[in-house]
């Protein structure tokens, strides 16, 4: 059967398969450690579930809603930037969609044509690139050196940027690195954009996931002009651990989510409606629970964090916000006669059972990925099989 070239063209998320691999072992009898997809591993907090039960019950989750998402939502995401962000935002300048990860995807296809280049800076979240690509858009990449905790310059972006440019995509904090960008360092960024008339994409999605008197900045909340230049991506995904119930939203130009909710009315329709209901309980209800989940993040972050620099090779910033460490293994393979992180990971896999996932998929051949969203005795159980295959593959 034929197949696009579109589709021929793609490369699958390295996440999710590494997720895939990791479970197809455990179903075939291995003890396998997986520390792969950013998920939060608590249950969703009750009182959203209770939320989605009662939507079902009172016959409101019946039917399609409205493309970018029932009304209450809708005001409830304004409100909620005006909370957190202290920026006042319209209702027509929302949209709720199946996911953050729908969002950037329904952004991209109303922003891009061909041959439009988008900035992202290095490393990135594997869908990035990949979402570009199919909008026909070209992604241009810009290396974030360790040395400056990955995060780019404004003369960094100004040497990228060429009369295709029409956006740049800030993650912060960041997937898969977990730094953040100061203040001072987005109103540069914000700036240079503003400028050169560059859209701003805030994936903004790890907000509220900030650890140790660390501070998280919304770009959108800098100045007035910066604010009205810029798009914002967020969801109920990982602050209130509801992955699967996919809902996220984007705030920015009514012109863009114009556009975006026509192409989600011919693709999607309209996000699931009881999910919605329970977003709008995870918004307005009592938020507790999150407060929670983020000191428990904090407290495996700060004991996960020495275990991993201790193992022979690593190089390793402490992150900030997010749940994942982003260690620089090119040492650790040297040691053990591997030039190739993919390879490095699948034998971590397959010999010590411990799945991470490589970053060759976030633009970071040197460096691998791992979730701190796990159980503690899960992870402290990891770092000692690591630290065991290194041992065991250590030229000596």
């Amino acid at each position: 059967m034929k197949l696009s070239q579109r589709a021929q063209k793609l490369e699958p998320s390295v996440t999710l398969a590494a997720a895939a691999k990791a479970k197809q072992l455990k179903s075939e009898g291995y003890d396998v450690l997986s520390l792969t997809v950013g998920e939060p591993d608590f249950p969703t907090p009750v009182n959203i579930q209770e939320a989605a039960v009662t939507s079902i019950h009172s016959g409101e989750a019946s039917f399609y809603t409205q493309a970018a998402g029932i009304p209450e939502l809708r005001r409830a995401v304004v409100d909620y930037m005006k909370k957190y962000y202290g920026v006042d935002y319209q209702v027509e300048e929302t949209i709720v969609t199946d996911g953050a990860k729908f969002a950037l995807y329904a952004l991209f296809q109303a922003i891009l044509d061909a041959g439009d280049e988008v900035i992202i800076p290095v490393p990135y979240w594997v869908s990035y690139a990949e979402q570009i690509k199919l909008a026909e858009g070209v992604p241009i990449f810009v290396e974030g050196q360790m040395a400056n905790d990955f995060k780019v310059t404004p003369e960094q972006l100004e040497a990228a940027r060429s009369e295709k440019t029409v956006a740049i995509l800030l993650n912060s904090p960041s997937n898969p690195t977990g730094m953040i960008y100061t203040k001072e360092e987005l109103r540069a960024i914000g700036e240079w954009a503003v400028e050169h008339g560059i859209l701003i994409v805030a994936d903004d999605i790890y907000g509220r996931l900030v650890y140790n008197g660390n501070h998280f900045t919304p770009m959108a909340s800098i100045s007035k002009a910066i604010r009205k230049n810029t798009l914002v991506i967020n969801g109920v995904s990982k602050t209130y651990s509801m992955t699967g119930w996919r809902i996220g939203f984007a705030i920015g130009n009514k012109e863009i989510i114009a556009a975006m909710a026509k192409i989600t009315s011919q693709s999607t329709s309209n996000p699931t409606a009881a999910s919605q209901y329970a977003a709008l309980e995870a918004l307005t209800g009592e938020q507790d629970s999150v407060e929670e989940m983020r000191l428990s993040f904090e407290d495996r972050l700060n004991k996960l964090y020495p275990l991993v620099a201790a193992i022979p090779g690593v190089k390793l910033t402490k992150p900030q916000g997010a749940f994942y460490l982003f260690p620089n293994v090119a040492g650790t393979m040297a040691l053990c006669g591997y030039d190739n992180v993919t390879t490095f990971v699948n034998d971590l896999l397959e010999e010590a059972h411990v799945a991470t996932v490589t970053g060759a998929g976030f633009g970071s051949p040197e460096n691998l990925r791992i979730s701190y969203a796990a159980d503690w005795d899960t992870l402290e159980e990891a770092v000692k099989r690591i630290m065991a295959f290194v041992e065991k593959k250590r030229i000596k």
